[in-house]
């Protein structure tokens, strides 16, 4: 008995289902990796590399030296990971105007650690060895690794409060609270180290602030794809035949 056509659409509708849900699991999943991944190679570099002080250096201080390429791969890999996290993102989250503009401003964000691997920080404060201590001018590409950072961060932070009012909506108070508790963090950090003044605890308040929002990246498409593996109608997929190809 041949199997009528209804039967043939609906396996043919479930399959593009799970393929979709299988791609934005494994687009989400680079969400996941990336905090981990790029907090591990900077603190080992951090610990090891001779002349770093995590009190007073910054881990863009890292791209130096002839281990520059080290930090500078973690830039562009790092970057490009969250890049495809928020393209999973975007797949998986259903409705409002919230599911453009959350997964922009963190793919934004992967845009400008890409932009801070293409261009390095300038030597200062000592570091790498050789490079005297009260050092701090600033190159054009210092420059443009001081705004690609800058972009990316602010992109990151707005993301924070984009997330929360979605949130909100929802009635996830713990997770809104979460997120705008993450963004003012994270932005208090981020005033800290612009501020210039290479103070101490401003270096290790960015460090710490620098922590909770890889954990914030991480935590949140972890939890799009445990909607996604439970089937929730709140990270359900749109028929795959809407989604963009990748």
């Amino acid at each position: 008995m041949k199997p009528s056509i209804s039967s043939t659409s609906e396996r043919s509708v479930k399959r593009s289902r799970d393929d979709a849900k299988s791609r934005s699991t494994a687009l989400l999943a680079c969400g996941v990796a990336a905090g981990p991944l790029y907090l591990v190679i900077g603190l080992v570099e951090a610990f090891t590399r001779p002349g770093f002080d995590i009190r007073r250096h910054d881990l863009s201080l890292l791209s130096n030296g002839s281990l520059g390429w080290i930090q500078i791969g973690n830039f562009l890999l790092t970057g490009s990971l969250v890049i495809l996290a928020a393209i999973g993102m975007k797949r998986a989250v259903l409705s409002g105007r919230r599911r453009t503009w959350g997964p922009l401003l963190i793919g934004i964000y992967g845009v400008g650690l890409i932009g801070a691997g293409f261009f390095a920080a300038d030597p200062a404060y000592g570091f790498p060895p050789g490079t005297p201590a009260d050092a701090h001018a600033v190159s054009w590409h210092g420059l443009m690794h001081i705004v690609s950072g800058a972009f990316g961060f602010l992109s990151l932070i707005a993301a924070c409060f984009v997330f929360a009012r979605r949130f909100t909506a929802t009635q996830h108070t713990g997770l809104a609270v979460y997120s705008v508790a993450t963004g003012v963090l994270f932005l208090a950090g981020f005033v800290g180290i612009a501020s210039g003044s290479g103070n101490g605890w401003t270096i290790l308040g960015f460090w710490i602030a620098l922590i909770l929002a890889w954990a914030w990246i991480c935590f949140m498409a972890a939890r799009l794809i445990s909607e996604l593996s439970r089937g929730s109608q709140a990270a359900d997929l749109r028929p795959h035949a809407e989604e963009v190809a990748l």
